[in-house]
């Protein structure tokens, strides 16, 4: 990734506040082992275990690479980061120590965290400024979206990197960038309706998702860079299709948001097409979209909106 911008087309950008990402332990390390064992024998063994063991280094998780790529966007900016992780864990301080030797010996940029020995994390998100959070709790990230932020359910995925120098993320459209409003009407009436109803309504912007304000806030980041040599790259990976692609892009236009790739696949599984994109996370709110992604891209369920009512 480049170490500055070439050349700052919106200093504004470049001076905005960071896109604040918290990340549970078990998205960011490999904890199954430990998990286990909280599982079948309860959070004192758990802790214990974890005590036992706090000197050996835990594996990478699912989103481990994702944390390192954004946080290489702060590469040459430490005074004014671009990007900050933090940790939501519900682990307590003591057991967390295993935890957070692993971040300090991958050279992870996280400084700030949140151990709540068994509470939900969710409730210091405002507190710390957070705009997403990403779990495999999926109890944590469904509070955490109805508390207001963008949230997801991090699933065991495939890892398959094609681009280490640019941070590659993904999102489906109806109830994740955009509200469930048009997602209902499909789910109620059927895709004709739904059709219809997109081409009647075509210049009324969707309204915002739970996850409007991440692909803002990546926009921000992206204004500093040219286009051509930009260090985050985004794609829109729908089931839309013709008509119901305008109303999404004359949206995105009204929002000022730039969006990288479109795809309106008209209902075709979207895991090859999310392997050809190369993301490094792709976000969806429907279980088998994110069946077909997980076998080909690390994956995060967006439990939210009618799909998952």
């Amino acid at each position: 990734m480049p170490n500055k911008p070439a050349h700052i087309k919106n200093t504004d950008a470049a001076e905005a506040k960071p896109l604040v990402v918290a990340i549970a332990s078990r998205a960011l390390f490999n904890l199954d082992e430990a998990h286990k064992i909280f599982e079948q024998q309860g959070l004192e063994a758990y802790a214990s275990y974890q005590r036992q063991h706090e000197d050996e280094l835990l594996g990478e998780g699912v989103a481990f690479p994702l944390v390192r790529k954004l946080l290489m966007l702060n590469k040459g900016r430490e005074d004014n980061p671009l990007v900050e992780v933090i940790l939501l864990s519900r682990n307590s301080a003591d057991s967390g120590l295993r935890i957070f030797n692993t971040i300090e010996a991958f050279g992870l940029d996280i400084i700030r965290a949140a151990f709540t020995n068994g509470e939900p994390p969710q409730q210091y998100m405002r507190a710390f400024g957070a705009q997403l959070f990403l779990s495999a709790n999926g109890e944590d990230v469904r509070n955490t979206l109805e508390s207001g932020f963008a949230a997801a359910t991090i699933l065991p995925s495939s890892n398959h990197f094609r681009h280490p120098e640019q941070l590659r993320i993904a999102f489906d459209g109806d109830a994740v960038i955009f509200s469930d409003e048009a997602e209902k009407i499909s789910k109620a009436s059927g895709l004709a309706a739904f059709s219809a109803s997109e081409k009647a309504a075509a210049h009324t912007p969707l309204q915002g998702g739970p996850f409007r304000q991440v692909l803002q806030a990546l926009h921000r980041i992206q204004s500093a860079w040219p286009i051509e040599n930009n260090p985050i790259r985004t794609a829109l990976v729908t089931a839309r299709s013709a008509p119901a692609h305008k109303r999404v892009i004359l949206t995105l236009r009204d929002w000022g948001i730039r969006i990288d790739e479109a795809l309106f696949l008209g209902g075709k599984e979207k895991g090859a097409f999310l392997s050809a994109f190369g993301a490094d996370i792709f976000f969806d709110d429907q279980t088998l979209h994110c069946e077909s992604a997980q076998e080909h891209v690390p994956t995060g369920h967006v439990p939210h909106g009618v799909a998952n009512q």
